[in-house]
């Protein structure tokens, strides 16, 4: 069987939640420096990128990194709790215009 069909008969992941201290938990394990993120991730059966992320946002909610604390992401958070575009005006790596279009702040990288 060749790998894109191993791939296509594949089940999508199930989207899961994890608890506020799982996270830390897993925050921690890695700022330990005994394993690696990917190792941590694997032993936990997590993705990589959302370990990386739940590291990045515990930097950046203990100052050591910028960047909208989760504090404020519940503050500009939309509908569905997703941080909408409008936040994104707040970081300093982005620059933005007003769409006269669709009535938006759009992101220019």
């Amino acid at each position: 069987m060749s790998m894109m069909e191993n791939m296509a008969k594949k089940k999508p992941r199930v989207r899961r939640s994890f608890t506020p201290e799982f996270r830390a938990e897993i925050v921690e394990s890695c700022r330990r420096g005994d394993r690696s993120i990917s190792e941590v991730a694997r032993d936990f059966d997590l993705t990589e990128t959302s370990v990386r992320r739940w590291v990045r946002q515990a930097e950046i909610d203990a100052g050591e990194r910028d960047g909208l604390t989760s504090g404020e992401r519940e503050d500009t958070a939309g509908p569905g709790g997703r941080v909408s575009i409008s936040a994104w005006g707040r970081s300093s790596t982005l620059s933005s215009r007003y769409s006269e279009s669709t009535g938006a702040i759009v992101a220019i990288v």
